[in-house]
């Protein structure tokens, strides 16, 4: 029995590939703790904060099932020029069945000072997008082995991409929209060889629209408030609405729920006022959660202070 399910996943990948004929390169990762840092998906996010930031996340998505999407995402981003600029690097590794992909990006943002508290951001990033599709990895027979000649070669893509977005914060409010890959890069198969294609296709556009504000409830319980709006062309706008509380400077708790996807609980601690863990579990709305398990999802951040100049409260957006 559990050949036939090996033998049938592996005929079935290989039908949807060859029925498709070619594999869409541009696509976002999906992120539950987006609001702790914007930088892959707004540009103008880098260097809005008083000091170098590094961020490690990690996913998974969907652990029940063979092949499930995983996500590993570092960034690092800090001021220049006395915060007139902002300069940033940003890697992530997505793995989904056979698909590999890598993205490594440059972000640059110039910081536009419009009162005492609120500064205008103007973003630019750029950098390379690599996938291999692993055909030769397809278990497709009984025993569990690829011995189809037509899958002994990998489907690879190396093409550039950029993006562009806008960004305003002040102490308590926040606001962005971006569209953080410009790019349509496709890979098509003739024979399972892979051809690249790479072009400007403002239809495929991902737009994200950003904002959050700080509730200070009372001396203790702090409120930060969030929602993300994800626009493409034909198809739903996903939208996310995200309350996270903030007790006595130190415990996170909140709720998130993403249109037709998920409902998600995350709990963190501020260990200090520069180090941030964050965790947080997704169940699913769609009709998957009754075949997989949920996805989990842990953030990092580390928040330095430059020499002579201390860090005085947690940075919430």
């Amino acid at each position: 029995m559990k050949k036939n399910i090996i033998k049938f996943k592996g005929l079935g990948i290989i039908i949807l590939i060859l029925l498709s004929n070619s594999i869409k390169a541009q696509f976002d990762a999906i992120y539950t703790q987006y609001m702790f840092n914007e930088t892959f998906i707004n540009p103008a996010y880098v260097g809005n904060k008083e000091a170098m930031d590094i961020t490690l996340l990690h996913r998974q998505q969907w652990t029940a099932f063979g092949g499930h999407p995983v996500t590993t995402a570092f960034s690092i981003h800090g001021p220049l020029s006395q915060s007139k600029m902002g300069l940033g690097l940003s890697i992530l590794n997505d793995q989904i069945g056979v698909l590999n992909r890598n993205l490594i990006y440059l972000n640059y943002a110039y910081r536009i000072k419009l009162s005492e508290k609120g500064v205008l951001a103007l973003g630019l990033m750029g950098g390379i997008d690599n996938q291999t599709n692993k055909f030769s990895s397809l278990a497709i027979n009984e025993n569990g082995v690829n011995d189809d000649p037509q899958l002994a070669k990998n489907g690879n893509m190396i093409a550039p991409n950029f993006g562009t977005g806008l960004f305003f914060n002040n102490k308590k409010f926040y606001a962005g929209i971006s569209m953080p890959r410009m790019i349509d890069n496709q890979v098509s198969f003739n024979n399972l060889e892979s051809v690249t294609t790479t072009k400007v296709d403002f239809s495929k556009f991902t737009y994200h629209i950003t904002c959050g504000n700080l509730f200070t409830l009372n001396e203790s319980i702090k409120l930060k408030a969030s929602g993300m709006l994800k626009i493409v062309q034909n198809a739903p706008i996903q939208f996310d609405l995200n309350a996270n509380f903030l007790f006595e400077e130190t415990l996170w708790a909140g709720l998130s729920f993403r249109t037709g996807s998920a409902i998600s609980a995350l709990a963190g601690i501020q260990i200090n006022k520069q180090f941030l863990i964050c965790y947080s579990y997704d169940y699913g709305l769609n009709g998957t959660q009754k075949y997989f398990t949920g996805s989990n999802e842990i953030i990092l951040n580390y928040l330095f202070s430059y020499k002579g100049k201390q860090v005085i409260t947690p940075r919430y957006f």
